[in-house]
């Protein structure tokens, strides 16, 4: 029997990177339907969250995600840009948001089509290990969803002309993050019940096993 996943994510979590390749792992080990449920980051959700955060919590996130990149035997960097426009002097986020929108929306019609892990697995890579600057500009975006089995040019496209869509999809997204008890992300939903975090996917897997969980047949 085919089990499911919510699988809540942001473009501007560093630990929904992290994530990413156990994820895509498992729904391609597992009968696992894995829904990729794009969410706006929660600075943009609440652009006071910065301004109440411990001061300790920035340095020691990034500190975090250097370790884990490492025990995971993934590249990581801060964004070059970064998903987000914000002044981290101040840590006032911005009211224009382009970088975040485009790819949230590029994300939920990935998804829409079938190809959500594969998208957050090649658009994460540009955004993420280090190896681009600019990720935004010239065809990284394109050759990266090309990898993915998608055109930029038709989804950028669609993003513009069904942005009020795409963006009350992604809002309903987040209400039903909310309803399933958590506002953070990586967040994964089985059965009503979540599991926020990256570091939360074997405990995960552990509830699957209990429910049946099942290789794919080769």
């Amino acid at each position: 029997m085919t089990q499911s996943v919510d699988y809540y994510f942001s473009f501007r979590s560093p630990y929904s990177y992290l994530s990413v390749p156990r994820i895509r792992q498992l729904a391609n080990e597992y009968d696992v339907d894995v829904r990729v449920r794009i969410v706006l980051p929660l600075a943009v959700r609440d652009d006071t969250f910065f301004e109440r955060v411990n001061p300790l919590w920035p340095p020691y996130l990034v500190r975090d995600c250097i370790r884990l990149a490492e025990f995971h035997d993934m590249r990581f960097h801060w964004p070059r840009p970064d998903p987000i426009v914000q002044d981290f002097a101040t840590r006032k986020v911005a009211p224009e948001q382009p970088h975040i929108h485009r790819l949230s929306r590029l994300g939920v019609l990935a998804a829409e089509r079938g190809r959500g892990l594969d998208a957050l697995q090649e658009v994460t890579q540009i955004i993420w290990n280090g190896e681009v600057d600019g990720w935004n500009e010239g065809d990284h975006l394109a050759r990266a969803l090309a990898r993915a089995g998608l055109d930029l040019t038709e989804l950028d496209a669609l993003a513009e002309s069904e942005s009020d869509r795409l963006d009350a999809v992604i809002e309903t997204n987040q209400t039903a993050l909310t309803e399933a008890g958590h506002w953070g992300v990586p967040t994964f939903v089985h059965e009503g019940e979540p599991f926020f975090g990256q570091d939360r996917i074997d405990l995960l897997v552990w509830r699957l096993e209990q429910h049946g969980l099942e290789r794919r047949q080769p």
